[in-house]
């Protein structure tokens, strides 16, 4: 080890700033029109690099946008792991999943016994949830078993694409139907409603009676419960179509065609539940494995995420803290420690929470001030090797394709970044900050009908890392041109001064 590794082996903060991608200066540019100059700086030194966080270079299928839990879960790997939508889409191509013999099963039961189908799950193809191409197959499957109803429970996006599409999502996933042969949407009501994760259950229980109950505002057709939306795609209330009558009935089949889990499990638990209570049998599958309190059979398995930052550190016994928001802590804790949310020996877990519900246009710091606080304090320890933390505003403002408002978050976070390393200096800390996936770096996109649309959704952009030297008069390391988010738990380790793990195949940077 040379004299100037040696002076950089010790405690340090990986610091995750959530949507922070890289992409030239121009008018829809959140970051690059913001005032930054903490980030400025930091990317304008030789050790920055640039880190691919997006399609095959962290197990996505080629040209697919990163995303958070992705992002996390190849952070703390140390390698590119195949994602669920990635093996959901290699089961179709094989022709594995139409044969699968859990779907098999629940379809010629139905067919047999005269249920319906019901297919829940969100109709865009933003490829951060779900992808309503998989929607096809499963229409497919249930022809060819002729299953004599199948109805479909439409969730519109407007966040991982761009707001004002859904009517054409909810077009195209009538004409997947029309190709199968069978199925027709029965009901629509936007994710706000059904893909809370915050634990706003009046809001899931208004998706729980829509698709359960079939209780919602009746529409004669799709498109007119969309354009009755005062609050855009994303809060279309919960509406029925009238000619569908597709009430959950005793002995009918449900498939979840979301393959993330986070964002539909709230609304899974919920709607079982419910189901139990008013004495309705129903069988259930989900298209990808969910993390719910009830069992759901997975029709695809999720890839082993074994080995990596959390093992390696607690092997070597390494003491870390982990520092998030409510939206984010399970990517520090559950996804950072490859889908395990126990917390493991030397493991501390700080989760910041706010008082009321957030509005994240109005409050674009959202709870970033006690974030910074957690971070500072826990820095100051002694007895901590590591500190774990994701500040949030980039990528959750981001997301509300308020291009004002995602200004403002990114001017927060370039202070609450400043703040971090004048502490990290202090405590003699090295810090690598890196982003997850990109998002604030393009605030618009072009509509499926030429129309160019606010945009809260993912990118396929790079995104910056750097690593910042425990004092100054430590001399910034040279990062080589390119990485990945793969190299960070190698890099890491070697900052702490540990060697990767044998299951990475991310490699130090330095």
């Amino acid at each position: 080890m040379s004299v100037s590794e040696a002076v950089f082996t010790g405690p340090g903060i990986l610091l995750v700033l959530d949507g922070w991608g890289h992409a030239d200066a121009s008018d829809d540019n959140a970051l690059t029109l913001a005032r930054t100059p903490v980030l400025d700086e930091l990317v304008a030194g030789r050790n920055s690099t640039l880190a691919e966080a997006s399609g095959d270079a962290v197990g996505l299928l080629p040209g697919t946008v990163g995303n958070s839990e992705i992002g996390h879960m190849v952070i703390g790997a140390g390698r590119p792991l195949p994602y669920d939508s990635l093996l959901v889409q290699q089961h179709i191509d094989s022709g594995e999943l139409r044969q699968n013999p859990r779907l098999v099963a629940l379809l010629d039961v139905l067919a047999a016994g005269g249920g319906a189908l019901h297919l829940v799950g969100l109709c865009s193809d933003g490829q951060i949830h779900a992808n309503v191409g998989h929607l096809s197959e499963l229409l497919a499957a249930a022809a060819a078993r002729r299953v004599p109803r199948v109805w479909i429970h439409a969730i519109t996006d407007g966040r991982d694409v761009a707001d004002g599409t859904a009517e054409t999502y909810l077009a195209q996933v009538t004409e997947l139907a029309a190709a199968a042969g069978t199925g027709r949407i029965a009901s629509v009501i936007g994710r706000g409603y059904a893909m809370d994760k915050a634990g706003n259950l009046d809001l899931t229980d208004r998706a729980v009676h829509l698709v359960a109950d079939a209780a919602g505002a009746e529409v004669d057709t799709a498109a007119e419960a969309v354009d009755a939306s005062e609050r855009g795609d994303e809060w279309v209330s919960p509406s029925t179509l009238r000619e569908a009558s597709a009430r959950i009935a005793d002995g009918d089949g449900l498939v979840w065609f979301n393959f993330r889990s986070d964002r539909i499990q709230q609304f899974a638990d919920r709607l079982l539940e419910h189901l139990a209570v008013t004495g309705r049998v129903v069988d259930t599958l989900s298209l990808a494995q969910y993390d719910t309190r009830a069992d759901i059979p997975a029709l695809v398995q999720r890839a082993d995420a074994s080995g990596g930052l959390a093992d390696e550190l607690t092997t070597a016994g390494v003491r870390s803290v982990r520092i998030a928001e409510a939206e984010k802590f399970e990517h520090v804790t559950y996804y950072i420690n490859g889908r395990d949310a126990t917390a493991r020996g030397g493991e501390e877990h700080v989760r910041i929470t706010g008082d009321g519900k957030p509005d994240y246009v109005a409050r674009p710091r959202m709870n970033l001030d006690r974030v910074t606080a957690a971070v500072v304090e826990a820095a100051a320890r002694p007895e901590v090797d590591l500190v774990i933390a994701n500040l949030a505003n980039i990528d959750v403002v981001g997301h509300t394709g308020n291009l004002a408002a995602t200004v403002t978050a990114c001017e927060a976070t370039d202070a609450a970044v400043g703040h971090i390393l004048e502490a990290a200096g202090e405590s003699h800390r090295w810090v690598l900050a890196v982003g997850d996936h990109g998002n604030a770096e393009r605030m618009t996109k072009q509509a499926p009908d030429g129309t160019v649309r606010p945009y809260g959704g993912h990118t396929t952009n790079p995104v910056p890392l750097v690593i910042i030297p425990p004092s100054t008069d430590t001399p910034p390391p040279a990062l080589p041109d390119a990485a990945t988010l793969a190299d960070v738990a190698p890099t890491v380790l070697h900052l702490l001064g540990h060697k990767p793990g044998s299951a990475m195949t991310g490699r130090p940077l330095l």
